[in-house]
């Protein structure tokens, strides 16, 4: 009876489905860290492995994004961009902050269909998997946010056009704010993907939703014109946490706009309360989702 007590006792790690729906277990998550390293790795290695152009496409998609956005709606239907403001520059600051939080919100939402091989062969967090989207993409937004200082100083520099274009000193906050978009992605990817195990038509969805969700997130206008020209249903877009998120990209890097702690706070509460639903619905499903996938 003693020796089948000590051999108990002799297991290091015990693995079980009884466990609280809001634990990350941040201590496995750190032994697994190696894992997670290479999940990063390979996201970012085989995404443009075959490709000509490799990560110039890091580059391509935002500049390009940003010419049809500027031609289209800045030189075509006339929307202003603020005094003193290159409509380029306007509509790369939009762009560089939202790729981050769809490409998070698109990786993570297919998680348990993309995985279900793995998931059933060998155990390990499986919360890995959406965070290694999550910090695969934070490279592709540290480039592309390059760029994006790059073009800065050339329209600084070598041109008289940027006029009131000044970063704020709120922007020691963009670490705070990075963070906020990550996390927004992260929870809402996780309550999707979750939901596709049983509901497959939205993944579907999710492509179409997010062209939506980008044009009611204030990318390629500024709010105030919004609120200016469509006072009714304005609050759709002012209300939108990404909405806040952008506004307040676009005043720490460019000064236009305006910045608040209320403001502020609200990205962070919502963007946290969207990760632990996520987190919760996450632990929930994956204890059964084997069985419906």
């Amino acid at each position: 009876m003693s020796a089948q007590t000590d051999t108990t006792n002799d297991w290091l790690y015990t693995i079980s489905s009884k466990k609280s729906v809001l634990d990350l277990n941040f201590k496995e998550i750190w032994r697994y860290r190696d894992l997670l390293f290479l999940f990063v790795k390979r996201d970012v290695i085989t995404q443009y492995k075959q490709t000509i152009l490799g990560p110039l496409w890091y580059l391509i998609q935002p500049l390009f994004t940003s010419i049809i956005f500027t031609l289209i709606f800045n030189n075509l239907a006339a929307i202003p961009t603020g005094e003193g403001i290159p409509s380029f520059l306007f509509n790369l600051a939009g762009i560089t902050s939202w790729n981050y939080f769809s490409a998070c919100l698109t990786g993570t939402s297919d998680t348990f269909k993309k995985n279900q091989g793995i998931f059933g062969k060998v155990y390990f967090p499986r919360v890995i998997m959406p965070l290694s989207v999550v910090f695969s993409n934070l490279l592709k937004f540290g480039i592309q946010l390059l760029v994006f200082v790059c073009f800065y100083c050339y329209f600084v520099f070598f041109t008289d056009t940027a006029g009131q274009a000044v970063p704020q000193m709120a922007i020691l906050l963009l670490p705070a704010l990075i963070a906020f978009m990550g996390l927004f992605g992260l929870g809402f990817g996780m309550i999707i993907s979750s939901m596709t195990t049983k509901y497959r038509d939205l993944t579907f969805l999710v492509g179409f939703g997010v062209q939506l969700l980008m044009y009611a997130s204030a990318v390629m206008y500024p709010l105030s014109y919004f609120k200016e020209k469509v006072p009714e249903y304005a609050w759709l877009v002012e209300y939108n946490p990404m909405t806040t998120i952008i506004e307040l990209f676009r005043y720490m890097t460019l000064g236009i706009g305006d910045f608040s702690v209320s403001k502020f706070m609200y990205a962070g509460v919502v963007s946290t309360v969207f990760f632990l639903i996520g987190l919760i619905i996450f632990n929930k499903t994956e204890k059964s989702f084997i069985d419906t996938v």
